[in-house]
């Protein structure tokens, strides 16, 4: 994205897509190391939970370059959709996205209560095998779904 004309991209654009771009290629990086470190260990355990970090590394590679081209699509061809939408969670039944919206949020708000059920059930084994790690990390994942969720719903109401 060097188009630097005054149609062209922005500083702050041009330098966002440089700080995205250069991220990528650090994370593209550290995917690597996680890949040799999983081969290369003989842990069973660690490999698993090396991988984990893998598809964790993929899909931040992977949302890094949609924003990455997302901006050079707004940047320079601003009538093309960037991969990245825009806000439109307006566009159409408002009411049925907030309905949706709350909907999957009180799931997401029972699957809280139902991990931290099986974390209690997971005390004797905590020393002694992943599981209690892997439980944590989906309510982890579970807070992150809720924090998707309510940006949807604050986002909706605002307009």
């Amino acid at each position: 994205m060097t188009n630097a004309s005054a149609a062209g991209p922005s500083a702050w654009a041009r330098d966002l897509h440089a700080h995205l771009t250069t991220h990528v290629e650090i994370e593209r990086g550290m995917l690597e190391e996680y890949r040799s470190a999983a081969e290369e260990s003989s842990s069973k355990a660690f490999g698993y939970l090396v991988n984990l970090l893998i598809e964790d590394e993929i899909r931040h590679h992977r949302i890094l370059m949609q924003l990455a081209d997302s901006l050079e699509t707004m940047s320079l061809r601003p009538r093309e959709e960037p991969e990245v939408p825009y806000l439109d969670f307006n566009r159409g039944d408002t009411q049925a996205v907030l309905d949706l919206t709350e909907k999957l949020l009180q799931k997401e708000q029972q699957d809280t209560v139902e991990l931290k059920r099986i974390q209690r059930e997971l005390r004797d084994v905590k020393d002694t095998s992943i599981w209690g790690l892997l439980v944590e990390l989906m309510e982890r994942d579970t807070q992150k779904h809720i924090a998707i969720l309510k940006f949807v719903k604050k986002h909706t109401r605002r307009r």
